[in-house]
């Protein structure tokens, strides 16, 4: 492959087979509550649009839109919100969907956010997680792939905005 051009990380068909693994345990838990999953956007929305797909119990979606990378590879440190919520978040059980936590920056934020509105219950699906580099301080209930500190695009992630639109997980 060319120089600077992505390089397949996880195919398409494993991401798809592993979403379904991670709906059925969520169908499982949430069997006898109808979750609002939240979707953080612009990465977020093919895993959750997949997701969604294979959950098959009553469910309610909405979205946050945070930034903290802009159009660099490296987070600036500082999150900022620019789409809040439209839903209500008290008294209900929420489950943020994420593409990706490495720092755990924006995910702490989010947390923090949701947890002053006092939910009855708060979890987390990521597609990736890179463990080894993150700092949160509470436990990821749903994650697609552990994977190292890679800088990845594809299936939602991107660089700059691009790469989005490709059906795979690759590094850049």
């Amino acid at each position: 492959m060319e120089k600077g051009k992505p390089q397949i990380f996880i195919k398409q068909s494993v991401i798809k087979k592993r979403i379904k693994e991670l709906a059925k345990q969520i169908n499982h838990d949430y069997r006898d509550s109808i979750p609002i999953f939240i979707g953080v956007l612009n990465g977020s929305f093919i895993f959750l649009s997949d997701l969604i797909r294979d959950i098959n119990i009553h469910c309610e979606i909405d979205f946050f839109k945070l930034s903290s990378y802009g159009d660099s590879k490296i987070s600036s440190g500082e999150v900022r919100m620019l789409k809040d919520l439209n839903c209500e978040v008290k008294g209900r059980d929420i489950i943020i969907v994420e593409d990706i936590i490495d720092s755990g920056l924006s995910m702490t934020y989010i947390r923090k956010i949701i947890m002053k509105q006092k939910p009855k219950s708060f979890r987390v699906a990521t597609l990736l997680f890179k463990k080894d580099i993150s700092n949160l301080k509470f436990k990821i209930d749903y994650i697609g792939f552990e994977i190292e500190n890679k800088f990845v695009v594809g299936y939602g992630l991107d660089f700059a905005q691009k790469y989005r639109n490709l059906n795979g997980i690759y590094v850049l």
